[in-house]
């Protein structure tokens, strides 16, 4: 098996949450974080979910991150005045 498997988890008080993803159901791994946040009976908050979609984002970059990360990059705070 040549398919690589990314490891991602979180603990906060008793609730553990593991992620395992590869490039192939990322953008799957990227809507359940959001799902987990909506879930009021979960430990799992929006903060948590923008955390560990960034480390997804890190961990497999597609053509989209890399423009978005580059315009974002351009940005300063004169433009958000």
């Amino acid at each position: 098996m040549d398919r690589e498997i990314n490891v991602l988890a979180l603990v906060k008080g008793e609730e553990r949450f593991i992620f395992l993803f590869d490039d192939a159901n990322r953008d799957e791994t990227l809507r359940q974080l959001a799902r987990f946040a909506a879930d009021p009976e979960l430990d799992f908050s929006w903060y948590d979910a923008a955390m560990l979609s960034r480390k997804i984002r890190d961990a497999v970059p597609t053509d989209d991150d890399h423009l978005a990360s580059q315009e974002f990059d351009s940005l300063s705070i004169d433009d958000f005045q």
